[in-house]
Parts: C-alpha cells; sequence; structure tokens
C-alpha cells in the first residue's frame, strides 16, 4: 500500500473515531444554551462557505462569471418559494445558456 493511501485510510479512522465520540462522550447531556445555538449556525456557514468559494473561485482569485447568475437565479427561485427541484433547474438553465 502507497504512502498516500496510508494517509487516506488514516485520516478515515480518525474521521469515524472523532465523529463516534461526540455521542459516546456527551450520552443525554445537552449543550448550554449559547454552545447549542452555535452548533446549530455551524452547518449552514460551512455550507454557504462551500458554496461561495466555489462559486466565485477559480483557485487564486475572485471570479463573478455565469455561475454567479446561476446562483443569483437559484435566490430569487428561493425567495418565491419555488420546489428544490425548480431552483437547480432554473439555476442550471442559467449558468447552461450564459456560458452558450
Amino acid at each position: 500500500m502507497t504512502t498516500v493511501w496510508l494517509v487516506v485510510a488514516l485520516v478515515g479512522l480518525a474521521t469515524v473515531a472523532i465523529k463516534a465520540s461526540g455521542p459516546v462522550l456527551a450520552a443525554d447531556r445537552r449543550l448550554p444554551g449559547p454552545l447549542g445555538r452555535v452548533v446549530d449556525l455551524l452547518a449552514p456557514a460551512v455550507l454557504a462557505a462551500l458554496v461561495a468559494t466555489q462559486a466565485f473561485g477559480d483557485g487564486k482569485a475572485v471570479v463573478i462569471d455565469e455561475r454567479a447568475a446561476g446562483i443569483a437565479v437559484a435566490g430569487v427561485a428561493v425567495a418565491l418559494r419555488a420546489p428544490i427541484l425548480v431552483v437547480v433547474a432554473a439555476a442550471a438553465a442559467t449558468t447552461a445558456l450564459l456560458r452558450l
């Protein structure tokens, strides 16, 4: 096994161990109020960061291109309470049409 695969396996095992330790150590205890609210906001913040880096980054710089228009259309569709399938289709169609 190469060094790369060994590192991948070790990181995978460490990830599983870390994720399993939370329920095991916390058991039935609840987080304090302010900390619980912060933890609730972590997943949306990480998702927003991932979307922003994929939509507006090319690895070295900030880029505003067709993807930004697709995200804008998706935002409007979400604001209009469109179903998620419609939101994704509208964003993809807008991006694809502008790339033509």
